[in-house]
């Protein structure tokens, strides 16, 4: 359940355990989850996605407080860490469920991800390829995947390293 004060949107950038690792140091992130965001299946799980054949990607739901950080900065810190120009793929992850989207369920945002998404076209030659989408369904990924840097500072991450605070 979100505050009066909260808002949520869901981002796609790859493997997620970075993505939700990245955004969890900001001040104004009230909480992060990994799942799965518009694809076909009913409650899929991490090896149906990776089949390529769900239509899922790969998203961190982020629950945050305009007031401490409003979403034109989360996108723009969002744009910091994808190739916006790379289709279905980020770093070595390649596959559908690793294409790049934002994905909303408050309409007002619109209007914002779009402005946002221009500003971030004009530093590109190429067309960008994120999705900007309602967000049509999201189901939690399994426990495992949840704060998985956190439990595996070794992990996994096509993120650069230096991008990570804590």
């Amino acid at each position: 359940m979100m505050e009066q004060n909260q808002k949520e949107i869901y981002l796609a950038g790859g493997c997620f355990w970075g993505v939700e690792h990245y955004f969890k140091q900001f001040e104004g992130i009230v909480s992060t989850q990994v799942g799965y965001a518009n694809g076909t299946t009913e409650n899929p799980t991490y090896e149906q996605v990776c089949t390529d054949k769900t239509g899922f990607a790969e998203t961190v739901r982020i629950v945050y407080n305009p007031q401490q950080i409003p979403l034109d900065e989360l996108l723009k810190r969002f744009f910091d860490i994808i190739d916006p120009t790379s289709l279905n793929q980020q770093g070595e992850d390649k596959g559908s469920q690793y294409r790049t989207g934002i994905y909303f369920t408050d309409p007002t945002d619109l209007s914002i991800i779009e402005k946002t998404w221009q500003e971030e076209q004009q530093k590109h030659s190429q067309t960008m390829v994120v999705e900007k989408q309602p967000l049509q369904n999201f189901y939690p990924a399994e426990e495992y995947h949840q704060h998985y840097l956190d439990k595996n500072p070794n992990g996994y991450c096509h993120i650069p390293r230096s991008f990570f605070k804590k």
